[in-house]
This record gives structure tokens, C-alpha cells and sequence, in this order.
């Protein structure tokens, strides 16, 4: 099955550790010498429609990411805060 990237942006992605939405993919981290995506950038959002709070990115690695579905995307994260990868 093939996806585009602008159809990934509108699915939910769901932890599948506790069910917790955690939100919409806003980019991705791609190699750009191999192709391969390194990780899945959302955007949290948090207050009154996210408009009173500032928002920050929550990285989740390719390696948690269990199913991209038609319109979900599940993945297994342990811990939201785990430590992001050097660049």
C-alpha cells in the first residue's frame, strides 16, 4: 500500500501503551543521503486550543511506530519524554 506524506498528516496517532491520542504528524525527520525517515514530529499543544501555552515537539523514533493505518497510526511508546537522538 502507498501513502503520501500529505495523507500522514491527517491521521491520529495513538499510543498503543495507555490509548492516549497524542496528536497529528506536523513533519518528519528523514536521512536525506539514505531516504529512510528517522522520526515522526508532532506538535503538542497544550491550554485553551493551544492558544495560552507554548507548544513543543514530541519525537516519536520509526522503530515505535507498530502500524500506519487507513486512518490511524499506532505506535509504542514507554515513556513521551524519552531522550532525543543527537543530530
Amino acid at each position: 500500500m502507498l501513502v503520501k506524506t500529505s495523507e500522514l498528516w491527517l491521521l491520529d496517532v495513538i499510543n498503543t501503551i495507555d490509548g492516549q491520542r497524542l496528536g497529528n504528524i506536523t513533519d518528519l525527520d528523514i536521512d536525506l543521503a539514505t531516504g529512510r525517515i528517522n522520526a515522526l514530529i508532532l506538535t503538542e499543544s497544550s491550554g485553551f486550543f493551544g492558544l495560552f501555552r507554548r507548544s513543543h515537539d514530541l519525537e516519536i523514533p520509526w522503530e515505535r511506530v507498530i502500524l500506519i493505518g487507513i486512518d490511524v497510526i499506532l505506535v509504542e511508546m514507554a515513556s513521551l519524554r524519552e531522550p532525543k537522538r543527537g543530530r
